[in-house]
């Protein structure tokens, strides 16, 4: 089964919403239970995470929606680190709002997983329940000396185009998604370039 972080991560705009009613005390307690380091920084529009040795440049004029997307993550099982938006996503539009939401759950949620590509299985459900098409299964993608696993994902609603693509990995005990959503395939991989791990820009293997 998938977990109620990722369908967030996943389906993002349509979740925020209820994120907005969710009970405070649910992100004090995951608060507590996680180190700051885990959680990153974003200052001066670059989101740092040093504990996963990661770093994101988030485009200017984006919203940043990381607090309210974290009052629905589950106290020391997973948190969001990251979720930035194109435009408020609480306000309805007809076209895609661009994203960057990045997550991490305990790989004990998981304990049948051996590895990233394990859990793409759960990343499929969802996708496929949700109207998504996986026009790229998941395939070795590089970012820095960094190696993970990505795959990418269609789908259209109405005059709306979604294109969105997944890169995981197995860190310090987490499973770490990192997820763009954009208009077309050119804006997803501008998205990507923006992610730097050892201070080097992604790059397709």
């Amino acid at each position: 089964m998938v977990s109620r972080l990722f369908l967030l991560v996943f389906l993002c705009l349509p979740l925020l919403t209820s994120a907005q009613d969710a009970s405070q005390k649910t992100a004090q307690k995951a608060a507590n239970n996680l180190e700051s380091a885990q959680l990153g920084s974003l200052a001066d529009n670059v989101y740092r995470n040093p504990f996963f040795g990661f770093s994101f440049k988030v485009p200017l004029g984006w919203v940043d929606r990381t607090e309210t997307m974290r009052e629905v993550s589950e106290p020391g099982k997973s948190l969001v680190m990251l979720g930035v938006f194109q435009h408020p996503p609480e306000v309805t539009a007809e076209t895609t709002n661009s994203a960057a939401v990045f997550a991490a759950e305990s790989t004990s949620t998981y304990p049948k997983l051996k590895t990233a590509r394990d859990y793409f299985g759960p990343i499929e459900e969802v996708t496929k329940a949700k109207g998504f098409e996986v026009y790229n299964d998941p395939y070795t993608f590089t970012v820095g000396t960094k190696e993970l696993l990505r795959a990418d994902f269609s789908k259209q609603a109405g005059n709306a185009a979604f294109f969105q693509s997944t890169l995981v990995m197995i860190e310090k005990g987490y499973i770490v998604s990192l997820t763009f959503l954009g208009t077309d395939n050119d804006e997803v991989e501008g998205l990507i370039e923006k992610l730097s791990f050892s201070g080097k820009r992604a790059n397709k293997k």
